[in-house]
């Protein structure tokens, strides 16, 4: 085979491949929504019930920072620190000014 001959049996190998791919995807989320109704839910019920990570003790952690210039940045005070704590400490801010 010629190396076009080769580049074009890769392209129709990935299209098959990406085909199949959703093909088992698809099947995948069809028995996982009749596991579900078997056990009286609905799939999307069970995702949305994981809601946030859980630490060891099973409870979340709130958050106890907000970004002031983007509410919507919380921080709960352990693990790394963001890069918006960062730049603000940076600046000389004080942690404690942004504490919930």
């Amino acid at each position: 085979m010629t190396r076009k001959d080769l580049e074009a049996l890769k392209r129709d190998i990935d299209r098959q491949l990406e085909k199949l791919a959703k093909d088992e995807r698809k099947l995948a989320l069809e028995a996982a929504e009749k596991a579900a109704r078997e056990h009286g839910y609905s799939l999307s019920e069970l995702t949305a019930a994981g809601g946030a990570k859980k630490g060891k003790s099973g409870s979340v952690n709130p958050p106890k920072y907000r970004n002031p210039d983007n509410p919507d940045q919380t921080w709960t005070g352990k693990g790394r620190r963001p890069d918006w704590i960062k730049a603000a400490e940076a600046k000389g801010v004080d942690i404690s000014t942004m504490q919930i």
